[in-house]
């Protein structure tokens, strides 16, 4: 199918930095809502277990249940509210809507330092209600990251595009490195309100930013006229679009296989450091357990935020004009699925002892992670660029924000998905075995796709 003619649309011209400094707070914006979420995702199972467990002493699946709704209510809320976002930045203007994401930023991630002082005095109740909160609203506050990827389309013209979504690519790499890293330090801190404290600070450095540099880069009749702000069906209107809709599609699947994953990283790291022992519940473990499991899975989440970093902020940038958005987008979900083959016969030749001991189980899974996550990061500011070029100009926050809707729903489903298939079989492996057949469709489907 061939490619829509899309016009060139430049920020206005109010200033010669507009484009740079717009550009800039879209890279903190994003940056900073992926530190937040890369420092809380570790430390959710752990609090699930220092704080529920005493309130839910003898009822483990409620504990499990009440950790399923912490990871969730986050995604949720992006779920829900990047497509309201993005539709009333077609209407308002990006730049009140980023201010106001960062603002709430600000508020939620305080109110999760809050919350983390509060339970670990022993206030468990409070803790978890707090928290539950935060995660809330910095998933309502976070769900501007669409209206952000309508400042880089407005900022850009079609040939330019999928570097600048490779630059928000890059913007979650490197938040997703430092934020487990600041969990990991947060372990070495007595005070566990520093990892929030820390993301709340950085939030509102970024806001100040944002205050004063961020120009608006909505033209003026660009907007999207007399739409309602609250149209709940746009996501599956974006899905009959064509071409656009089996790229959200295409997405989506990824997002899943790849969040399934991301949730059963610690528990993988336990069985492979156990040489294919039994992996015990994380709220049957010691403190001292505890801690280790989660310095160790800090680490390799780092290593994952890091590979997404190198690979859209340095290839994938350097590379895409020459190779296109189509060809990175399959070579991408072909690294995927043998990235997801590798992850199962490492389970496996674990299991019968094939490979045993850390010096040989890591460093095999550091690369499979390498050539897994690699492919994650050249397919998915590939499918965002193709998304974002095929689009109707007037619409792109809209048509964005469905998008990242239908990511964030992938991003509710994958781990609790993946953390399920994990238990349903003693080998473990069928969390990855879904992600094959998930990516071998997604292949299937860019397949179909033409320039």
């Amino acid at each position: 199918m061939q490619q829509p003619d899309v016009p060139n649309i430049e920020c206005p011209d109010d200033s010669a930095t507009a484009p740079r400094s717009a550009l800039l707070i879209v890279f903190l914006v994003v940056f900073i809502d992926l530190l937040g979420f890369g420092i809380v995702l570790p430390l959710l199972p752990l609090y699930a277990s220092y704080l529920l467990t005493p309130l839910f002493p003898d009822r483990p699946d409620y504990v499990g249940g009440m950790l399923a709704v912490l990871m969730a209510s986050f995604s949720f809320m992006q779920f829900l509210f990047a497509p309201i976002w993005g539709r009333i930045s077609d209407r308002l203007g990006r730049r009140p809507i980023l201010i106001i994401g960062l603002a709430g930023s600000v508020v939620f991630y305080a109110l999760f330092a809050y919350a983390s002082h509060l339970g670990f005095a022993g206030e468990e109740g409070w803790g978890v209600g707090l928290i539950l909160l935060s995660r809330i609203g910095a998933g309502v506050a976070g769900a501007t990251i669409a209206t952000a990827q309508a400042v880089i389309a407005d900022c850009t013209g079609p040939a330019e595009r999928s570097r600048g979504m490779a630059l928000i690519g890059a913007a979650f790499g490197i938040g997703f490195t430092f934020g487990p890293l600041l969990c990991f330090a947060s372990f070495f801190v007595e005070s566990k309100a520093a990892p929030g404290a820390a993301a709340a600070l950085l939030s509102l450095i970024a806001l100040v930013l944002a205050i004063v540099l961020l120009p608006e880069t909505l033209r003026p009749g660009v907007g999207g006229g007399r739409r309602h702000w609250l149209k709940f069906n746009t996501l599956a209107e974006v899905l009959r679009m064509p071409t656009i809709g089996a790229l959200v599609i295409t997405f989506f699947l990824a997002t899943v296989a790849f969040g399934s994953l991301e949730a059963t990283l610690a528990l993988m790291n336990q069985y492979l450091l156990s040489d294919g022992g039994t992996v015990r519940r994380l709220h049957e473990m010691s403190v001292e357990e505890l801690d280790d499991i989660f310095r160790k899975s800090s680490l390799i989440f780092a290593y994952v935020g890091l590979t997404l970093m190198l690979v859209q902020g340095l290839i994938y940038r350097r590379l895409v004009m020459r190779v296109g958005e189509l060809r990175f987008m399959r070579l991408g979900t072909f690294l995927m699925v043998v990235g997801l083959l590798g992850v199962i016969a490492l389970v496996l030749a674990v299991a019968a002892g094939r490979l045993r001991g850390t010096h040989q189980t890591i460093p095999v899974a550091l690369a499979i992670l390498l050539v897994l996550v690699g492919g994650f990061a050249l397919m998915t500011p590939s499918v965002q660029a193709l998304i974002s070029k095929r689009a109707d100009p007037t619409r792109q926050g809209e048509i964005l924000g469905a998008n990242q809707s239908a990511a964030a729903l992938a991003r509710i489903l994958g781990p609790a998905i993946g953390s399920w298939l994990f238990f349903a079989s003693p080998s473990h492996v069928l969390p990855y075995s879904v992600g094959v057949v998930l990516m071998t469709v997604v292949f299937g489907l860019t397949l179909r796709l033409r320039d």
